[in-house]
């Protein structure tokens, strides 16, 4: 994979195809494989780029803490290098944070932004501090994250399995160990809300949630939905991560809103398959 040279150090990313592009940003703890499945879905005359966060898959940790607000910004510097024309950007967990953030702050960079059980507008009560700072530990997060990606991943398909593997094998040790400890320490800061800033995306809205999703529950996706200007909700039979569960119900929903909103798409390209209920 390329690596990209960003302000605070390299990060790896994966780029296919021609055409106007989709921007994809994954979980923490996870890596770019997880939109595989999903990316051969898509129609070829579209660009996808998928990245690798510092610290996991073929990304180094780079300089500074591997927080949510880096990501965040390593996603802007991403977008504004490799589709400086704008694009339709897919972020899940802290990847939905990071397309969020770019939406609100940078709106000539997003054409479209796909919000995928995301985070920044939890709040920051008591029991989400606290658990938080349990997962900042190392000792704690290497020896309960077998059972946590199991509990939030629902696994049934081959993909869910192994992104739940990849969360994983990051976590094991450094740098994925350290880099995700940092990740959630920083879940915790105030700078990780987005509610604020939700009435200033302007960008056409698509929000997608698993209704089984134990780490942000449905009820944060439906108030992501109500925050953001005209975003609709569409509710999936997962964990935090519909794309590996449903990779063909997301792309039904995903090539019908990149067709409307990409300049030069052609349409009448979208999948048949049914995906998730509103």
């Amino acid at each position: 994979m390329p690596l990209l040279d960003t302000s605070s150090g390299p990060v790896a990313y994966d780029e296919r195809g021609d055409g106007p592009a989709i921007v994809l940003l994954p979980s923490g703890a996870h890596d770019h494989h997880d939109f595989d499945e999903l990316r051969a879905l898509l129609p070829d005359d579209v660009r996808t780029i998928a990245l690798d966060w510092p610290g996991h898959g073929e990304s180094p940790l780079g300089d500074g803490p591997a927080t949510a607000m880096r990501f965040a910004g390593i996603a802007e510097e991403l977008v504004e290098r490799l589709a400086p024309e704008g694009a339709v950007v897919v972020g899940n967990s802290v990847g939905g944070f990071a397309a969020g953030r770019l939406a609100a702050r940078r709106p000539e960079l997003v054409k479209g932004l796909v919000f995928i059980d995301g985070g920044g507008f939890g709040g920051r009560p008591p029991h989400v501090r606290a658990f938080c700072a349990l997962m900042a530990q190392p000792w704690f997060l290497r020896r309960i994250y077998p059972a946590f990606s199991a509990r939030y991943m629902r696994a049934r398909t081959d993909a869910d399995r192994r992104a739940r593997d990849t969360g994983v094998a990051t976590t094991r040790q450094d740098p994925g160990l350290r880099a995700v400890t940092e990740l959630w320490r920083s879940f915790a800061s105030p700078e990780h809300d987005l509610r604020d800033e939700a009435k200033a995306i302007t960008a056409p809205t698509l929000v997608l949630w698993g209704r089984h999703d134990p780490v942000i529950p449905l009820k944060l996706g439906r108030r992501v939905a109500e925050l953001i200007p005209d975003a609709r909700l569409v509710v999936f039979d997962s964990g935090h991560v519909p794309h590996t569960t449903d990779p063909t119900g997301v792309a039904a929903e995903l090539v019908p809103f990149c067709e409307h909103h990409l300049d030069s798409m052609p349409h009448g390209q979208g999948q048949k398959a049914q995906g998730g209920t509103g």
